[in-house]
């Protein structure tokens, strides 16, 4: 299925869709469905306490999911690199599902070209963004190499090849300075951020 307004219709119907994004191949569902987080979680077999990330449609989304507004600091690294493949942590809204959070803060990015990018923006809020496949098992490229289970799980699959390679860059925008947990697609110096 690669129709947008049938797919969006999914999720608003607290679908879990497999979409390719810039990166691997994600589990993409309503970041508001608590029930629609769960199914991610449960195809994922994720356990407790390991946070789902977000894909915002657009900057102005944050205000969706972050307790406060950025920092000066963060909104720049925004503007400079999304849309992309670089995950933010910001502090967490207190309405955000538990599933999506550890330690009050949750990290959401603006994706990169592909079709993910598209369906969270026809969308219009924020999607969950976790790699489509069991926890501690290698991310997936494309709908074909999805295993059986996870492929019977989903209530779409989304044509394309994700290109791979490294994950999304992590950083910590909630600490000062901010810091860098986890290098990826995006190469960021430490003292510059």
């Amino acid at each position: 299925m690669d129709d947008i307004a049938a797919l969006v219709e999914v999720l608003r119907r607290g679908g879990v869709v497999a979409c390719p994004t810039e990166t691997w191949l994600g589990l993409l569902a309503d970041a508001r469905d608590e029930i629609a987080i769960q199914r991610v979680a449960e195809l994922k077999q994720r356990p407790g306490g390991l946070p789902i990330a977000l894909l915002l449609p657009n900057v102005e989304a944050l205000d969706e999911v972050a307790a406060e507004p950025p920092s000066v600091a963060s909104r720049s690294l925004m503007e400079r690199h999304w849309p992309g493949p670089l995950t933010i942590l910001v502090k967490a809204a207190p309405s955000l599902s538990p599933q999506l959070t550890r330690d009050g803060k949750v990290g959401v990015r603006v994706p990169g070209p592909s079709p993910a990018a598209e369906l969270v923006r026809a969308f219009g809020h924020p999607l969950t963004a976790t790699s489509a496949n069991r926890t501690g098992e290698p991310p997936i490229r494309s709908i074909d190499d999805l295993p059986i289970l996870l492929r019977e799980g989903v209530d779409a699959l989304v044509p394309g090849l994700s290109p791979g390679g490294p994950p999304s860059t992590l950083v910590d925008a909630t600490t000062d300075p901010m810091q860098i947990l986890r290098a990826g697609a995006i190469e960021i110096q430490a003292a510059g951020l």
